[in-house]
């Protein structure tokens, strides 16, 4: 069964257990990634693949990448603080609710 996304492209989320936070740049409303990258993940704190996965554009106090998490592992990030990502200049501006939109509608 598929569940309906918690979370928004645009919003500024951070991990539950690892200190990092980002910005969601796309939903996925199942697992999608490869099973080696699930194989990966210790398997006492391994995810349900049947809930919403999340990309984000990521940052911790080091540096930034590309993030893929699970919904369980998500909470809404509120501290305000400014997201130094490129990406997140690039494709967001931001909006009224505290987090970000795309630049640019896609039109088809």
């Amino acid at each position: 069964m598929i569940r309906d996304a918690k979370f928004r492209i645009g919003q500024i989320v951070k991990h539950r257990v690892f200190a990092f936070r980002g910005v969601i740049y796309d939903v996925d409303p199942e697992f999608n990634n490869t099973d080696e990258w699930y194989e990966s993940i210790p398997e006492h704190i391994r995810p349900s693949k049947d809930q919403p996965f999340y990309h984000l554009f990521a940052e911790n106090e080091k540096t930034v990448y590309e993030a893929y998490v699970s919904e369980q592992n998500l909470l809404v990030d509120n501290s305000d603080e400014p997201l130094r990502h490129p990406e997140v200049k690039i494709q967001f501006e931001p909006d009224n609710k505290g987090g970000y939109r795309h630049k640019q509608a896609l039109h088809h």
